[in-house]
């Protein structure tokens, strides 16, 4: 961060309330104003009152105690690794960046303690420095463990759930100022409402976690027809190796199934298997990442051209021959071969639907994408009521798995109230991606109706969507989707923060919805009315509206 400017650009009541109490103790209270926070797509941008990033404890819980002072929403933020402008305000951002400690370690156990803005890449290299890894690991490693944990994140594999499984305590300070502990047998409704928070409860300080000895992973990455991956999806494809996630190309009808299997670290040390790093692939080259990247721009204007820029990037990276290959193998830690490249700026939107129904939604998508007739081949009924002429959009719809049930989250307690997986069977989750080439939009009414398409197929297939990612999804439905466990959560929410000092218009649109007879009933901390203005750089800049302040 940089140093600190004068906090002379605040109001005059805000400013005397904040020097009387930082001169009443010797708690530092780290704060800037002229800070611009960005998403890390730059989808979204905002302009907060007050940019926070406290080093200790004490100053997490001074910073929250200046907030319901001054009378001010508060927005725990980290990498801003969400598309959506959850975390975007005009209030008061606080960041725990430098607030990333490891606590305590225990190789014996597992058991971890750490600071929550601990980086989860941090994180892995503090584990596997005592011989520890994470068991399951998502695709990137730049967020906050405080922030996987918050949205849900999760791999791909059918013998993990969520990352947050391996949780077993959290500390969280609330709305008071007060940080409580929480695990499944102390205050259990405030740690399952808390592994999942979306940020709408307070600020999660301190995750304990249990880690497994270090492993690394021998994987392979194989190409063929989407065709042959739908003949083995229920006996073969997802049970072939412990990690297996796959990424469909419709306008090419192929797919690429890469799995891996752990490797001992006994026998990495006694070399038996070696490490060994993959070549790097025209996509991730520098020089395919410009060329990629400027199609995509090129694109933007002449829409048509997709799918041939599909066709061409993936066979320079795949190869163009049809049939069968396995193109590339290595092996390597497993912190290292968990994480992929995200390439550039992009929108995304991601649910989670039963497994066994993912073969009808990646046909019915593909017919729908590729706009089949009765006769051709791949048809089926997509029964998708919206138009797919002249319609493009990018590939590859990222696919991948999980299991909550697999390892009795639910009977261990740590199971999130509003975790998006079913109940009763394991998830599949599909990821669709729009490209946004140097920060600028595809058409948006490419985008909005690609996402719209998607979305009603996924609900007429019983799915939920990613809590970090884009969707249009009003509170009605998560309540009639999630039932007691929605009212679980909003019950240890409302005790938690009564005054709405996590509370924004991203909660308002998604979780509190609207008062009765349609009038909306404001939390007195609430930050309301977002106003959305197209940057100049790209993206969209969100201004939001203050609370007043009020005597403490």
């Amino acid at each position: 961060m940089a140093a600190p400017s004068p906090l002379s650009a605040l109001p005059t009541d805000i400013r005397t309330i904040i020097s009387i109490n930082t001169s009443a103790d010797a708690v530092p209270f780290r704060a800037c104003t002229a800070y611009t926070h960005r998403t890390w797509a730059r989808t979204f941008s905002s302009l907060p009152e007050l940019f926070i990033q406290p080093h200790t404890l004490p100053e997490v819980e001074k910073a929250v105690t200046l907030a319901r002072q001054c009378r001010r929403r508060l927005v725990t933020v980290g990498s801003g690794h969400s598309p959506s402008d959850m975390t975007c305000t005009s209030s008061w951002m606080l960041n725990l960046d430098r607030f990333d400690r490891v606590l305590a370690l225990d190789p014996a156990t597992g058991l971890c303690t750490v600071e929550a803005g601990i980086r989860l890449h941090q994180l892995t290299a503090a584990l596997d420095a005592a011989g520890l890894a994470l068991p399951s690991l998502g695709s990137i490693d730049e967020q906050s463990i405080a922030g996987a944990i918050a949205t849900g994140t999760h791999g791909s594999s059918l013998q993990h759930g969520l990352i947050s499984e391996c949780i077993v305590a959290l500390k969280v300070t609330m709305a008071d100022g007060k940080t409580r502990a929480c695990s499944p047998e102390e205050r259990p409704e405030l740690f399952r409402a808390a592994l999942l928070s979306v940020g709408a409860l307070g600020v999660v300080t301190e995750v304990t976690l249990r880690a497994v000895p270090a492993f690394s992973l021998a994987w392979s990455q194989a190409i063929d027809s989407d065709a042959r991956l739908f003949e083995g999806w229920d006996g073969v494809l997802w049970k072939q190796a412990e990690f297996v996630r796959v990424w469909w190309f419709p306008y090419m009808r192929r797919a690429v199934v890469w799995k891996a299997d752990k490797v001992p670290k006994e026998d990495i040390e006694a070399g038996r298997v070696r490490h060994s790093q993959p070549g790097t692939s025209f996509q991730d080259s520098k020089l395919g990442y410009v060329v990629y990247q400027n199609l995509l721009a090129l694109a933007r204007w002449f829409p048509r051209m997709t799918p041939w820029i599909e066709w061409f990037v993936f066979g320079l990276n795949y190869g163009f021959r049809n049939g069968e290959s396995t193109r590339v193998s290595g092996c390597q830690e497993s912190y290292k071969a968990f994480l992929l490249n995200c390439l550039y700026s992009q929108f995304v939107n991601e649910w989670a639907i039963p497994l066994h129904k993912g073969p009808e939604a990646l046909q019915r998508l593909g017919a729908w994408l590729n706009r089949l007739q009765p006769g051709d081949a791949g048809y089926v009924d997509h029964r998708i009521p919206f138009s797919a002429e002249g319609l493009w959009v990018h590939s590859p719809v990222e696919v991948r798995v999980s299991d909550t049930t697999v390892n009795s989250s639910a009977a261990k307690g740590n199971r999130p109230y509003l975790d998006i997986t079913p109940d009763d069977g394991p998830a599949l989750y599909l990821n669709a991606t729009m490209y946004r080439p140097y920060y600028r939009d595809p058409t948006h009414e490419a985008t909005e109706r690609y996402y719209r398409a998607f979305e009603w197929l996924m609900r007429d297939l019983g799915g939920r969507p990613h809590w970090a990612k884009t969707f249009t999804v009003t509170p009605n439905e998560f309540a009639t989707w999630y039932g007691d466990d929605w009212r679980e959560f909003c019950k240890v929410r409302d005790e938690a923060d009564p005054e709405g000092m996590f509370v924004g218009p991203w909660h308002r649109r998604y979780l509190l919805g609207e008062g009765a007879e349609g009038k909306t009933e404001r939390l007195a901390l609430e930050e309301v009315g977002f106003v959305h203005e197209k940057a100049k750089g790209g993206g969209i800049c969100v201004f939001g509206k203050q609370n007043s302040v009020v005597p403490a």
